[in-house]
């Protein structure tokens, strides 16, 4: 649109509906988010991996101690 039709149109209809309201253009808020999405995935991965080490780490009582 024109710039002196974007001024007879209401707010809501100038903007595009999505996140960044079309200050960002759709590609860089894809990547954002996938991106977003990701570093989360990872953080998931990283603390079941986590606490598979420790299960298996926990099962040694066999470990002998200090002789008193």
């Amino acid at each position: 649109l024109r710039p002196q039709e974007y001024r007879r149109l209401k707010k809501r209809e100038r903007r595009v509906n999505r996140a960044y309201g079309g200050s960002r253009c759709a590609k860089c808020v894809r990547t954002r988010v996938v991106r977003a999405f990701l570093i989360e995935e990872q953080k998931c991965v990283k603390q079941v991996l986590a606490e598979k080490t420790s299960a298996l780490k926990e099962p040694t009582p066999g470990k002998k101690g200090k002789k008193q």
